[in-house]
């Protein structure tokens, strides 16, 4: 099926609709903590993995690039990954724009949830909104979603 036969269909489904904003304006880059949030399903090994259906989110440690990735979808091809991690979690570009002080800092801790699954509002209403909070918390001002 092709791109432009989906967009057909799903053309007239409303899209969501919220009272407020979800977002803020941030400080300059230069001046910015980033962090990544990826649909990637990664997780540190001894960290609990995902599991179908599983809405959590998984805390990544900036230090520690010992990443797994445990995106199990049929559609997923992992060769990318395999190849290099920044293709799915950027943090050596990000280091490289903090090098070259395009942004301040990169965030010590990064968010990661399984990408394929059928639950969205849990993520959208829970964990979600968990998951900022604590980026929120660690003085993260940007971040940098990479959807899988």
């Amino acid at each position: 099926m092709a791109d432009s036969d989906i967009k057909a269909m799903t053309a007239q489904i409303p899209a969501a609709e919220f009272d407020e904003t979800s977002f803020t304006t941030p400080v300059p880059l230069n001046e910015a903590t980033v962090a990544i949030v990826t649909s990637a399903a990664l997780h540190h090994p001894g960290d609990e993995e995902f599991t179908m259906l599983d809405i959590g989110y998984r805390v990544l440690e900036s230090s520690n690039h010992d990443y797994l990735l445990r995106h199990w979808s049929p559609n997923f091809d992992a060769t990318g990954f395999a190849l290099d991690i920044n293709t799915v979690f950027p943090i050596d570009r990000l280091q490289e724009l903090v090098d070259q002080k395009i942004i301040r800092k990169v965030s010590d801790q990064h968010l990661s949830y399984a990408g394929n699954q059928f639950d969205l509002s849990s993520i959208r209403l829970d964990s979600g909104p968990a998951g900022a909070q604590f980026l929120k918390e660690q003085g993260v001002d940007v971040v940098l979603l990479t959807p899988v």
